[in-house]
């Protein structure tokens, strides 16, 4: 009698789990002030990003387009400098939310900068403090883990948070 080999099955796109995932930037003055945005679908204010497309774009690409299309700005160099998995709750699929720390962009920048009225009703460059205490809570956290606590100085080395926390097993190195 033949032996009989089981093939695995193929898995196809749907039969993956779906993880949502999305992009942030943190932009600079040359203050030093951070880039902060109200935006006019949801309350308190946040940061340039947005979800990540589903054909393939990177998070640093998804974080380039919408920074482009929210602020018409133009980022072209950055660091990781979070990743932060949020779990599902109901109401809210979770995901993955990456934040890249884009520097400082020159005084030029700002002034030509346009907002996408329809996303965004206001705009604000300011200290990091201040935008700690404006910011809502789970961005709040990715920015505070993102700078260094006295605000002056962004930390070099990414940071893994999980809802927004640091995890104690994984270090930075």
């Amino acid at each position: 009698m033949a032996e009989v080999v089981h093939e695995p099955i193929a898995s196809t796109d749907d039969d993956l789990p779906a993880v949502p995932a999305s992009a942030g930037a943190l932009i600079f003055d040359h203050r030093g002030r951070l880039l902060i945005l109200r935006p006019t679908y949801k309350p308190g204010w946040t940061i340039p990003g947005g979800v990540m497309e589903n054909d393939g774009e990177t998070p640093w690409q998804a974080c380039q387009r919408e920074v482009r299309e929210e602020c018409g700005l133009e980022v072209t160099s950055a660091r990781l400098a979070c990743v932060d998995f949020r779990p599902p709750r109901p109401g809210r699929s979770g995901g993955i939310r990456f934040l890249f720390d884009c520097g400082q962009l020159g005084s030029r920048a700002f002034q030509d900068m346009t907002v996408q009225p329809a996303e965004i009703a206001e705009h604000r460059l300011v200290p990091v403090a201040d935008a700690l205490a404006l910011l809502r809570k789970p961005i709040r956290r990715r920015v505070r883990a993102a700078v260094r606590l006295d605000g002056r100085a962004r930390r070099r080395g990414a940071v893994y948070l999980e809802d927004g926390r640091p995890v104690s097993a994984v270090s930075r190195a």
